[in-house]
């Protein structure tokens, strides 16, 4: 049911004939079962071994070979040759191309992957409603109809839209599916939003998304592959690996060189023809024969037979060098394809961002009589880290920020009106939440507070181990105050509340939405003394106005804090409890820019390589992060620059293609519209690199010319990529494009190195055929040239290092030649002097040479090699 978003609960209910007080009847569930197919990801077809195998030959350079290898192999058996020299040629020759073959079908068998570890995201069991009565069933038996019970730590099971709300509200991450840095707030009323995205279907849980808070009921709508997982699967599926630039020019130079060969070989022929019959062949068929093999000489001769080789190896020290900069390279051919990058499509959250909400910073009241009316601080740190600082508003640091009342207060509020976990995980060497990112937020906050009354506080809890830091003072603030009763937040009140009771003394507090909490507020705490005052018009309207510059013009996510001292004894909480309360202070947090992000997008500008942010986030905030990280330092407005994927979608296909060519920032996007991206702007003769971390940006990762998949995103992500970056460091894309385009540097050099020569052997042996004189090279000798006297110094040029100003240049053009037409004149001039003086060498030896047989001229021709 694709359109159940727009429809009420009672219609969605009699579209699958179902009660939601007894669930579906047995029979229901069989025939559901037969109509809408199993709740799973159905498996594709695997290409087979062989069929891997022979894909790697399907190219026009290497069937010359082998038809030269087969050739070769049995024009010896013709002449009578047995053993080692009848084997030698075309077993070289087949040894570097299964050489080769086996790295091919060794990285498409990795490209497999990503589809299958799709699966890992479903989930394995689900609460069901059947026949009247609930029980847990595996997730794989669900069908359309089935109702089913959610709450918090739950995966979704399959798609399915809301029926009922059990708690005040329901949260659900769906990160892994649409990019957005926090949980959202789900609801049964319909979607009335048209050209909806999976952002707008604020009804529908998502198969593989968490529950964070809250439990409801709902009914499955979409199964298996009719999900949202199962539309990326499809849209993976779908998408074929792009050909690499540099693949591209090798295959467009070896369709030049056959056309090249073919003409020299019959030309060969042709000139020869009237040498078939010379006493010397032994007959007309032998001379035939013989001529024949002088062009499978020049076959062999005109193809660089250690070119594969060495561009691997070449690509494979390149790989070594990147890894060094924590950039993982999974396909080799990719580590070219960063050298020509045009477009970088970034996805915003976890990549240009930490994806860690973190408190940055702090309003409080200072004090109504002296000196301003409020106080703002900045906190300091970017991930879960219970490390960072706090500034007052000149700049400087808190020694010991537990010593001021108001922000005292807020850390005890933060640690007690929180339903989070914060805990330090030595697989990974990463502190990580349970539940609400905002909720986590607050409980680092208190971590970098402190606690109160101990000067050495700071050396000290650096003292403790990563695990016990990790909620120690969260944990001190539990064990003082004993939790009495919690008022859960609800949609209406846009708050919670909490009971604590200590010594003798109980006390709520409260947090949420600041226009709630502030309304409810007639005393305030101030900083400066830490005495309760009331709460003018004046100073509200300044809070108020505080509050609008935090969520408006920083696009900082806001929560207010307040407290209420609680007669004694009190067991349990009402809503009119909550009112008469004391502000403490207001709080802005944010999903933090990675530190070194702003840098990295000014050296991609510098070196001609445009970034466009693609997020599910709204606009708004978006475009906050983007001037915290330079995407919009080279605009004078943004207007033109950022869209909505519904505001692209509008746009005539003319506006589209201008619009494409300005874009900085893309918002409110699914994956389909990642994948539409990359391919536009691939129809733009673009290079995209595209880069993500989420199940959401698999299909874009598999279509980009190199996908980039951080290396604590999922491991879709990271099986769907080219490359991923262990350190999760935008900037490491920067140096790696560096590293891409000193490979290509490298790569043209030893092609254009190893063609020279390759133009002088096929001059010396079409000369000496001319001529009508014996070989000048036998095709083993060919080989050995080509392989080892021309494939390890062509290997050094490999190791040659970067230009110092390699990332100041503009990115090469798509179309761009490795041998354009002025240089192979130029080696065409420089192989026809080494092919000619080869040959004259050669003559030399055998007619003036006083160590040669010094025969006449005339006789050369009767001579056998």
């Amino acid at each position: 049911m694709e359109d159940a978003y727009v429809r009420s609960v009672s219609e969605v209910l009699d579209f699958f004939g179902v009660d939601s007080t007894k669930g579906l009847s047995d029979s229901q569930v069989l025939q559901h079962a037969r109509l809408y197919g199993k709740n799973v990801l159905p498996e594709e077809e695997r290409a087979s071994f062989w069929k891997l195998v022979f894909k790697q030959f399907d190219d026009l350079l290497v069937k010359i070979l082998i038809a030269a290898a087969l050739v070769s192999f049995v024009l010896a058996l013709i002449n009578g040759e047995t053993g080692l020299a009848a084997f030698l040629e075309p077993s070289v020759i087949l040894l570097i191309l299964a050489a080769n073959a086996a790295v091919g079908v060794i990285t498409e068998t990795n490209a497999e992957k990503a589809l299958e570890e799709l699966r890992a995201y479903q989930a394995d069991i689900a609460t069901v409603l059947r026949n009247g009565c609930f029980s847990i069933l595996p997730a794989t038996e669900l069908v359309p109809g089935d109702i089913v019970e959610v709450s918090v730590g739950s995966k979704i099971p399959a798609d399915m839209r809301m029926i009922e709300m059990l708690t005040d509200q329901l949260r659900v991450d769906q990160a892994i599916l649409t990019g957005e840095s926090c949980s959202v707030e789900k609801d049964l009323e319909s979607t009335k939003a048209t050209n909806a995205v999976y952002q707008d279907k604020t009804n529908i849980l998502f198969s593989g998304t968490v529950v964070v808070a809250g439990r409801a009921r709902a009914v499955v709508v979409g199964v298996g592959a009719s999900t949202a997982m199962g539309s990326i699967r499809d849209s993976m599926l779908r998408t074929d690996d792009e050909v690499t630039p540099l693949k591209k020019k090798l295959d467009e130079f070896g369709t030049f060189l056959a056309k090249v060969i073919a003409g020299i070989c019959i030309l060969v022929w042709i000139v020869n023809i009237g040498h078939f019959r010379d006493p010397s062949h032994g007959g007309f068929l032998r001379g035939a024969i013989h001529y024949f093999k002088i062009a499978v000489a020049l076959a062999v001769a005109a193809i660089p037979e250690g070119l594969p080789a060495v561009v691997t190896t070449c690509l494979a020290l390149g790989t070594k060098r990147m890894a060094r900069l924590n950039a993982i390279v999974r396909s080799l051919p990719s580590v070219e394809t960063l050298g020509c990058t045009t477009v970088i499509c970034s996805d915003k959250t976890g990549t240009l961002t930490t994806n860690m909400m973190s408190v940055a910073k702090i309003c409080v009241v200072n004090s109504v009589q002296n000196g301003p009316a409020i106080a703002e601080f900045g906190v300091t740190g970017t991930t879960y880290a219970p490390e960072g600082f706090i500034f007052d508003s000149t700049g400087i640091q808190l020694e010991f920020p537990a010593q001021l009342p108001c922000l005292l207060h807020i850390a005890m509020c933060s640690a007690l009106c929180n339903e989070s976990l914060l805990q330090y995980n030595p697989d990974n060497g990463n502190y990580e939440k349970i539940g609400e990112s905002t909720e986590v937020a607050l409980r680092v906050l208190a971590e970098k507070v402190g606690l109160p009354g101990f000067d050495s506080m700071p050396s000290a809890l650096n003292m403790l181990s990563k695990h016990e830091r990790a909620s120690y003072c969260n944990h001190y603030w539990e064990n003082q105050f004993k939790k009495v009763s919690v008022l859960e937040f609800s949609r209406d009140r846009k708050m919670m509340s909490v009971l604590c009771s200590h010594k003798q003394t109980d006390i709520m507090f409260s947090k949420g939405a600041p226009e709630s909490i502030i309304a409810r507020c007639r005393n305030i705490l101030c900083n400066s003394d830490g005495s309760t005052v009331p709460l003018t018009a004046t100073l509200r309207a300044e809070l108020e106005s505080r509050f609008n510059s935090f969520a408006g013009k920083e696009t900082l996510r806001c929560l207010a804090l307040a407290l209420k001292i609680m007669p004694m004894g009190q067991q349990t909480l009402s809503i009119d409890d909550e009112k008469d309360l004391t502000f403490i202070g207001l709080v802005g947090m944010l999903d933090p820019p990675r530190e070194e992000v702003r840098n990295a997008i000014l050296s991609c500008m510098t070196a001609g390589i445009r970034v466009i942010v693609v997020t599910g986030d709204n606009k708004s905030t978006a475009e906050s992060v983007c001037r915290k990280i330079g995407a919009f330092d080279h605009l004078v407005d943004y207007v033109g620059h950022s869209y909505t994927a519904a505001e692209f979608e509008e746009l005539p296909a003319m506006q589209q293609t201008v619009a494409l060519q300005r874009m900085a920032l893309f918002t409110r996007v699914e994956p389909s519209h990642k994948r539409m991206l990359v391919e536009a702007l691939q129809n733009q003769n673009e290079v995209v690199a595209m880069t993500g971390d989420g199940v959401n940006d698999a299909p874009a990762l598999k279509k980009a010319d190199i996908g980039i998949a951080m290396g604590s995103g999922t491991a879709v992500a990271k099986s769907a990529s080219d490359m991923v970056l262990a350190d999760d460091n935008f900037a490491t894309i920067v140096a790696a494009v560096a590293e891409g385009r000193a490979i290509y540097n490298n790569t043209k050099q030893f092609i254009r190195y190893m063609i020279s020569s390759n133009i002088g052997e096929v001059v010396c042996i079409f000369v000496a055929a001319v001529l009508g004189i014996p070989d000048t090279l036998a095709p083993v000798q060919l080989l050995w040239v080509n392989l080892v006297t021309d494939g390890l110094p062509a290997t050094a040029i490999g190791f040659n290092r970067q230009d110092s100003d390699v990332m100041k240049a503009k990115p090469r053009k798509v179309g761009e030649a490795v041998v354009t037409g002025w240089l192979f004149f130029r080696y065409l001039v420089i192989g026809a002097y080494v092919g000619l003086a080869t040959v004259a060498g050669f003559i030399w030896w055998f007619v003036y040479s006083e160590t040669g047989p010094r025969l006449p001229y005339a006789e050369l021709p009767w001579c056998a090699v």
